[in-house]
């Protein structure tokens, strides 16, 4: 029961996908190409899209910010365990292509030691490996091998406030059907749902409703009653012109993907 306990921290599956996927590989290359300038290079917003060449389904997604060479901050909406995290800071250390993001929160000490592979101005090839520490003692440890980031340059955090209404536009989606309904987020970090009935619109009274936006990932999860189970749905979103789309990559129970798409238009 201690690696479920570990997961419930917040930062090391914020901060590598792969720790969400628990897929096990190489920690480094033996080789990797010398790099330069990284702590130049790797300021600004990075978003997981491979893992081992596989396209990162969109409910695995990782946003990973350095904001300067000694921190970042990472979020993520866990998939397969509690974790909710949102902009979680961390510190960073760098010396030539590796780097190290570090997080302490009380006992507990994180290390995620990074290979940076190749950076370019658009996206960053790594391998990493992952330890957390209790009171000094190693207790657990995981190793993954080559994670894509493409870096993020939009910020929809707060084009997303106000009201939105639209539909699916693709033919699969898990959560939502073909009829037309309505979003209002707030700038707390919560939100409404609308259903039209008839000619009005009523809000669900969810007991949980909340959302996040870091970079062009949007995460939401909300509970139908206090007793009901969580529900969360991902997705990554444009906004432009009073048009936002969403998209998301879902992967089945059998291992087969489909893309699910949404549109909607801003209510004025």
């Amino acid at each position: 029961m201690r690696k479920k306990k570990i997961l419930n921290w917040m930062l090391a599956a914020t901060l590598v996908c792969g720790a969400s996927v628990m897929t096990s590989c190489s920690s480094n290359d033996d080789n990797p190409a010398p790099q330069s300038n990284i702590a130049e290079k790797i300021i600004g917003k990075w978003m997981v899209e491979e893992l081992d060449g596989e396209p990162c389904p969109t409910n695995w997604k990782t946003v990973l910010t350095f904001v300067s060479p000694t921190q970042a901050y990472g979020s993520l909406s866990d998939f397969s365990t509690p974790m909710w995290n949102v902009k979680v800071l961390a510190d960073v250390k760098i010396d030539g292509n590796k780097v190290n993001v570090i997080n302490t929160d009380g006992n507990i000490r994180q290390v995620l030691d990074c290979t940076i592979l190749s950076i370019t101005d658009k996206d960053l090839l790594m391998s990493s490996d992952w330890t957390v520490y209790e009171d000094g003692e190693k207790i657990y440890q995981e190793a993954y091998g080559k994670e894509r980031y493409d870096r993020i340059t939009a910020d929809y955090s707060q084009d997303i406030l106000g009201t939105w209404e639209g539909k699916v536009t693709s033919a699969e989606d898990e959560h939502t059907d073909g009829e037309m309904h309505r979003w209002e987020y707030k700038a707390d970090g919560t939100y409404a749902y609308y259903n039209k009935v008839g000619t009005e619109w009523v809000a669900n009274n969810d007991v949980l409703a909340e959302y996040f936006v870091d970079g062009t990932l949007l995460c939401t999860r909300w509970k139908k009653t206090a007793d009901s189970e969580e529900l969360r749905e991902w997705w990554e979103i444009t906004i432009e012109n009073g048009v936002m789309k969403w998209t998301a990559l879902r992967k089945k129970a059998d291992g087969s993907t489909y893309t699910a798409t949404f549109e909607m238009t801003k209510v004025k």
